[in-house]
């Protein structure tokens, strides 16, 4: 039988947009935006209480199925989400993950918690905290026009 162990972990992840707060909140709650820098969902209810469900991965594998609940959703400010993730039948985290929006004179500060727990070395905090880099330099890239939203 395999050792059964879980890591909990927090990291924080920021970016300063050039956009408004309002442009940054968009690209989260409309599904056509979000599927430019995320991923496509199949199922995407944004408001408290409703879902947002996806699933893909790479053409030689896994299948990586992302379910979320939104918790709390104050627009423009902040987006508050629970959510599993699956590596094709196999739940490797749950996580709580906040996104709070600050208007700056630059334009917006975005600042992502996620406390995670992460199961049996299927995944890791390190491996989690380098993908929200790469998507939250995606959303840049959508919110400040370098993709076309």
């Amino acid at each position: 039988m395999n050792e059964r162990f879980i890591k909990h972990a927090t990291f924080v992840v920021e970016r300063t947009y050039a956009v408004s707060p309002e442009r940054v909140y968009q690209a989260w709650a409309d599904p056509i935006a979000k599927a430019k820098w995320f991923s496509k969902p199949e199922i995407f209810d944004f408001q408290v209480g409703g879902r947002e469900y996806s699933s893909g991965g790479p053409p030689e594998g896994p299948i990586f199925t992302f379910n979320a609940s939104y918790q709390e959703l104050v627009p423009e400010q902040r987006i508050v989400y629970t959510y599993t993730l699956d590596s094709n039948n196999t739940r490797i985290s749950v996580s709580i993950t906040t996104v709070e929006l600050i208007k700056v004179e630059s334009g917006t500060k975005l600042i992502f918690t996620e406390q995670g727990a992460y199961f049996d070395g299927h995944d890791t905090p390190e491996v989690r905290e380098h993908g929200t880099n790469v998507m939250l330099d995606a959303l840049g890239k959508v919110v400040e026009g370098e993709v076309e939203a």
